[in-house]
């Protein structure tokens, strides 16, 4: 195996990583308002991740470094292409990171309800629009001879990439809800568990018909497992809510995100970016990679820095682990 094959691998487990984490906590974003009935109940969701989301945003930011450098003309080509979806996404998550911060800031509930409805709306945007972005790399784009993006933004926009993004949308929340139903306790978490079930049916519904759709456009035998193995993982994960074992529902939900997106990159292999113009002008593992000399550079940093990563990640999710509840609030806290 090549080197730029080894870095595309690679930077499909990040964006795995990514979409496996960064999922549940947006998915608890959305549920501020979905799920919390007061005050109280808001501020259990966010407690549940504000030790987390930074750290899960770190994914994020390797994948995006990890493109620049071992694939600049994907880079290049994706960043100039999604200009503003991508622009709206990291808008977004500035926007979130400040309201995490701020919310507890001042003790008026006008202030802190602002931030809270920031919060879920800079949950759901995201949540909806990367699945917008990977619909449209997985289906292909106007890209000219010149590895150049030619298109609109109102090419994104189409009926494939608008279901990719109700996908992530609904499967993100459905994992959101089931990480709620794992760290809470009393009544929300009984409710969350309801909830779980109905977005699940939901998720279940959009995420076959859109794996179905990709494999019958561009899947092989290899993305075939991975979309069985996705909405099997699904299924049993709906099961296991309802039988009130969070964990394992957490562990499928988390397996279902991980099978679809493994699935969305064996679709692509050895393109990164097809071309709809012309398959010829299609970006691949190949002519969008950087020399092997930077590439090798890369695999020996990445050997080093990896496993400190994880290490400290697993460490935040362990000192945060148990379960917390309305009574754990203190109703002085802003």
């Amino acid at each position: 195996m090549e080197l730029h094959d080894v870095w595309f691998v690679l930077i499909a487990v990040l964006w795995t990583g990514y979409f496996f984490l960064e999922g549940f906590d947006f998915g608890v974003g959305v549920l501020t308002k979905l799920l919390a009935r007061n005050r109280a109940e808001k501020r259990v969701l966010i407690n549940i991740i504000g030790p987390v989301w930074d750290g899960n945003e770190v994914w994020l930011l390797t994948a995006g470094g990890a493109t620049f450098a071992a694939f600049p003309e994907w880079y290049a080509t994706l960043f100039s292409g999604f200009y503003l979806p991508l622009l709206a996404i990291l808008v977004c998550l500035i926007v979130r990171g400040v309201a995490f911060e701020y919310r507890v800031k001042r003790p008026e509930e006008r202030w802190q309800r602002n931030w809270e409805t920031a919060i879920f709306w800079t949950s759901l945007i995201p949540a909806f629009l990367w699945g917008v972005a990977f619909g449209n790399i997985v289906r292909g784009v106007k890209i000219d001879r010149n590895l150049e993006y030619v298109g609109s933004v109102w090419d994104l926009l189409n009926p494939y990439a608008l279901l990719g993004g109700l996908v992530t949308l609904t499967l993100f929340t459905f994992h959101g809800t089931v990480f709620t139903a794992l760290k809470t306790v009393g009544e929300i978490r009984e409710r969350a568990r309801t909830l779980a079930l109905r977005v699940g049916l939901i998720a279940a519904v959009l995420a076959l018909a859109f794996l179905v759709w990709t494999q019958a456009a561009s899947g092989d035998g290899k993305s075939l497992v991975a979309l069985v193995v996705a909405v099997a993982a699904l299924v049993v994960a709906l099961t296991a809510n309802q039988a009130g074992r969070e964990g394992w529902s957490f562990a499928l939900s988390g397996v279902t995100i991980v099978a679809a997106v493994a699935m969305i990159f064996l679709t692509l292999f050895p393109n990164v970016m097809p071309s709809t113009l012309d398959a010829d002008w299609s970006l691949t593992v190949t002519n969008a990679s950087s020399s092997a000399y930077t590439l090798k550079i890369m695999t020996w940093l990445a050997a080093v820095a990896t496993p400190l990563v994880l290490l400290y990640q697993s460490w935040t999710y362990w000192v945060f682990r148990k379960r917390i509840g309305t009574q754990h609030i203190a109703e002085t806290a802003h």
